[in-house]
């Protein structure tokens, strides 16, 4: 059996709190990150017979039995999951009853998944109803994009036309556009739900007033959706106050979006 603190899904995991924490998109505890993992990689690492413990998810998972999870800790800061990863995370596995997770690795002191775990979960069943390749959910409070629902309308369409006009890459990273949620009483399955249902149509949800959830095939794609939206938001708070005398128009969004060959949101545009 190898180490698991070598394994690639651990590592990944360090590395990217540390840069979300680095970047201030995670204070105290805030934010979370669960990965879905290959059995067969985890079962080189783990012996995947041996349950620790059980923990209840509070929702019905039977579409995902089976299915196994890297997961942050509920409590659990992000500046420490680098130096004690087995304090702060978790492999967890979906259990045949669809109602609890099987501990196979990690929270060492008998903590547990994230409180938000269930939303995850359903992000990720919805998520693979549309790409069976996604792996990856990911939440956290990028401070400009966070600014930014407070001085916008909370618009899908407008939130994602004025961040596709603040960075020329913007709609063919995101061309899918940015879901956009009111504020929710977070940690609760309604949000979850609420966050799903958004989540068969986009890979970024914006959550008012409170932070993002970014969905993709890799941690690199998903980490990547996040710190683009971020610089956008990030240029338009730094300009949204001044006189705008230069805009990439909509005409030329369309052509970077066709030149590049994405699947952009055509009802986002104004042509």
């Amino acid at each position: 059996m190898k180490d698991i603190f070598t394994a690639p899904f651990v590592e990944e995991m360090r590395n990217t709190t540390a840069n979300m924490y680095r970047l201030g998109w995670d204070e105290r505890n805030g934010g979370n990150i669960s990965y879905l993992l290959d059995e067969k990689e985890v079962g080189e690492y783990l012996d995947l017979n041996h349950v620790i413990r059980t923990i209840p998810l509070g929702f019905d998972a039977t579409a995902i039995i089976g299915k196994i999870f890297i997961v942050t800790g509920t409590g659990k800061y992000f500046k420490n999951v680098d130096t004690d990863p087995e304090r702060n995370l978790g492999v967890v596995r979906i259990a045949a009853d669809g109602q609890t997770a099987e501990l196979l690795w990690g929270y060492s002191d008998g903590g547990k998944f994230t409180s938000e775990f269930p939303a995850h979960l359903m992000s990720h069943m919805a998520r693979l109803s549309v790409d069976p390749a996604n792996r990856v959910v990911m939440h956290c409070h990028p401070t400009y994009t966070l600014a930014m629902n407070y001085v916008h309308e909370l618009d899908e369409k407008k939130f994602t036309h004025t961040l596709w006009e603040m960075c020329t890459e913007c709609i063919v990273v995101f061309p899918d556009g940015i879901g956009v949620l009111p504020w929710m009483l977070c940690g609760t399955n309604s949000i979850g739900e609420a966050t799903a249902e958004k989540m068969k149509e986009f890979r970024l949800v914006v959550w008012g007033m409170h932070g993002i959830y970014g969905a993709g095939k890799t941690m690199d794609e998903t980490f990547g959706l996040i710190e683009t939206v971020e610089k956008a938001a990030q240029i338009y708070m730094l300009t949204a106050h001044l006189p705008r005398i230069n805009t990439i128009r909509d005409e030329q969004m369309k052509e970077l979006a066709e030149y590049f060959g994405v699947h952009y949101r055509k009802d986002f545009l104004n042509l």
